[in-house]
């Protein structure tokens, strides 16, 4: 039994990938032997409110594994089953039923703004801040979870009593895996719901009680890498032990090999994020990145700093879906490279608002510096190029922060195959950018971890069989320099275009 059946269910997509532990002279390591994707729908019931259903995750992650296993050569050459998920985004279901009983609210959605601004005028940010590393904002699952109760007739009641149940993607899959045996969640995950200590990894009565989440609904909290429970023998003709699960970020970082302080990865999907990982003790940000656990295993703890970019890969999306300047992403970067430059057009893509470090929920996509020049090329590259300009912030202030200077960044995520992003992004960040020929980092990770966790492998080092691809910064100081004073003037124009009177109805009437 040398597989490992990884589940990678992701903010667009449901996959499952079947990893093989390689042999030979040099050092072993998992290499993908067969994969199954099914792409999921997403719901936009109104601005800046994005769902998933989870009925729908559910049944493709039980068909895709299903696939693998059939491809990879039956069950019975299966070890492990490793998970790896989208983050913050909250799923509530009944216990005994198994059901959802609302859609998802995804990590993107925004419809909780108001909670986390009013529990920052009261005062509450710097202790939560303190507590678990995260600022107060709707990003995290503690006031989707709070919204969710409220919103389904009589849930909050309910869930008092353990009758419902509350949790992450990680939670909901381990819980249908097991029939309802099994209600927990993974360290990683569970450090993102504004809920944990961060030190002791374990729910404050304190934050359950200022989030008004009950803590009888919520999932018992386990390592990144130990066996938590066996799945349904008849799920897929034999029982499987779960024994590896992290949030897609720290599984990408595992799948890096980035288990030193001072190793730094970005993953450039939906979103963007950067995490550095800082060792066996946690860094409370003072740049607004957010502390975070980085993974638990084998009795080791490590810490991360990480910033969030909200919109990456769905601002190339959107170009597609939105005003149709490509008909598929790949056009992107033979478009943006037929310009000598970007004509002054900067795209802040905040169409749900700006993560890390402004953190401005509120802020819009804003396009500067149109021109009567300006053409479709122009939006494309004001596009790519935004991917290299957040990239930039997060780095300044993981500095900041008293991180030492990156000398490589390891990026992974369907964007690096866009060669003009990647190379815009080593030039801005004055960086060496480093993309592994293997790109499925969250899958290898998930694969990893329960490889470790079941003790098919000694530990969590990387041992890639080919060298990776490499962009050297070639921009002059100026020219970089010139370009960044642009972008934050456009990022000010997007915060400034959010707090219009015009838009609340505040501004006088012209006509009055």
């Amino acid at each position: 039994m040398s597989l490992i059946l990884a589940i990678d269910q992701g903010t667009t997509s449901t996959r499952a990938i079947a990893f093989q532990l390689t042999s030979g002279d040099q050092p072993s390591d998992l290499r993908p032997v067969a994969v199954s994707q099914i792409e999921l729908a997403q719901h936009f019931p109104r601005s800046g409110w994005v769902e998933h259903d989870a009925a729908e995750i559910w049944s493709a992650t039980l068909q895709t594994c299903r696939e693998v296993i059939r491809k990879a050569g039956g069950v019975s050459r299966f070890a492990a089953i490793g998970i790896t998920n989208q983050r913050e985004t909250a799923v509530l279901w009944d216990a005994e039923t198994g059901e959802p009983l609302h859609r998802t609210i995804v990590w993107q959605d925004r419809r909780t703004a108001d909670v986390s601004t009013r529990l920052a005028a009261e005062g509450h940010e710097a202790a939560v801040q303190q507590a678990t590393g995260l600022i107060l904002d709707p990003y995290f699952s503690a006031t989707k979870f709070a919204w969710l109760l409220d919103a389904v007739p009589g849930a909050r009641e309910r869930a008092e009593k353990g009758e419902v149940k509350l949790g992450t993607i990680d939670s909901w899959l381990i819980w249908k895996l097991t029939h309802g045996r099994e209600h927990a969640t993974d360290a990683s995950n569970a450090s993102r719901t504004s809920l944990v200590d961060l030190r002791t990894l374990e729910w404050r009565d304190d934050l359950c009680a200022l989030f008004q989440v009950p803590r009888a609904a919520l999932p018992r909290i386990v390592g990144c890498a130990e066996v938590v429970a066996e799945s349904e023998a008849e799920l897929f003709g034999r029982a499987l032990p779960i024994a590896g699960s992290a949030g897609d970020q720290q599984a990408a970082l595992v799948g890096h090999g980035a288990l030193k302080p001072g190793d730094a990865k970005i993953t450039y999907g939906t979103g963007a994020f950067l995490m550095a990982n800082v060792g066996d003790q946690p860094v409370i940000s003072t740049r607004r990145l957010l502390g975070t656990l980085a993974y638990v295993a084998g009795g080791q703890t490590a810490y991360a700093l990480e910033g969030s970019i909200f919109s990456a890969g769905s601002a190339i999306q959107w170009l597609r879906d939105g005003p149709k300047l490509i008909s598929e992403s790949r056009q992107s970067e033979a478009m943006a490279q037929s310009l000598p430059d970007n004509g002054g057009v900067y795209l802040v893509p905040g169409f749900t608002g700006l993560g890390a470090p402004w953190w401005r929920p509120e802020a819009r996509g804003t396009i500067v510096g149109l021109t009567r020049d300006t053409g479709p090329a122009h939006f494309v590259r004001a596009a790519l190029e935004a991917l290299a300009y957040q990239t930039r912030d997060l780095l300044d202030a993981l500095a900041a922060d008293g991180a030492p200077p990156l000398k490589t960044l390891k990026v992974d995520g369907g964007v690096t195959a866009n060669s003009f992003a990647m190379q815009f992004v080593a030039d801005i960040c004055d960086v060496v950018v480093e993309r592994p020929a293997f790109q499925e980092m969250t899958a290898l990770g998930a694969a990893r971890l329960a490889a470790f966790g079941v003790g098919l492998i000694p530990d969590l080092e990387a041992h890639p069989a080919e060298a990776p691809a490499r962009w050297t910064p070639r921009m002059k100081p100026d020219k970089r320099k010139r370009l960044l004073s642009g972008w934050r003037r456009a990022v000010k124009a997007a915060i400034v275009a959010a707090h219009d009177p015009a838009e609340d109805g505040t501004a006088e009437d012209e006509n009055d």
